[in-house]
């Protein structure tokens, strides 16, 4: 036979409780909160900086691997129209305001000029780095690579993350 336990059998709502106060007591105190909230805001600090960087570790999936870092770098490389459509949008917006209809009409086809050409230059930017990847990276999947440099190739320069690595019309 079994050897007996030596207690007795503990009521059901002891144990429960012990579980309970099990799970909150770690965190219970104020200075173990406070420690917690202070490291997670350095780690979250040390993950946007090297997101910012660029390492590859930090960068989410769709800005990972070699052919996406040429994609950056390939458009950080060169002017677009696209990274001035939201001041411009700005100035259209200004110019809206101003009573006289020919500063108005103006700003509509400043407008509408300015987002043709983005667009244009998206499907031609798009079209060059399809091109260049096939030719530096045979055999790797085509699909988003385009529009994947034509959105960076539409934000403002100094809010692209990760950060540009290279300079304006430099070779890549």
């Amino acid at each position: 036979m079994a050897d007996k336990k030596g207690r007795p059998t503990p009521k059901r709502k002891e144990v429960e409780e012990q579980r309970v106060f099990r799970r909150l007591a770690p965190a219970a105190t104020k200075e173990a909160k406070k420690q917690q909230k202070a490291q997670a805001r350095l780690s979250r600090a040390a993950q946007r900086q090297a997101y910012m960087r660029g390492d590859e570790n930090a960068l989410p999936l769709r800005d990972r691997g070699p052919v996406r870092r040429f994609i950056r770098d390939y458009v950080d490389a060169r002017r677009s129209i696209g990274e001035y459509f939201l001041p411009v949008i700005v100035l259209v917006l200004f110019m809206t305001i101003v009573p006289i209809l020919e500063v108005q009409l103006a700003a509509i086809v400043l407008m509408y000029s300015v987002l043709l050409f983005s667009i244009m230059d998206g499907f031609f930017l798009s079209r060059k780095i399809k091109r260049e990847v096939t030719a530096r990276y045979p055999g790797t999947p085509l699909k988003g690579l385009g529009m994947y440099g034509w959105l960076r190739s539409t934000q403002i320069r100094k809010l692209r993350a990760p950060t540009p690595k290279v300079k304006r019309d430099a070779s890549v």
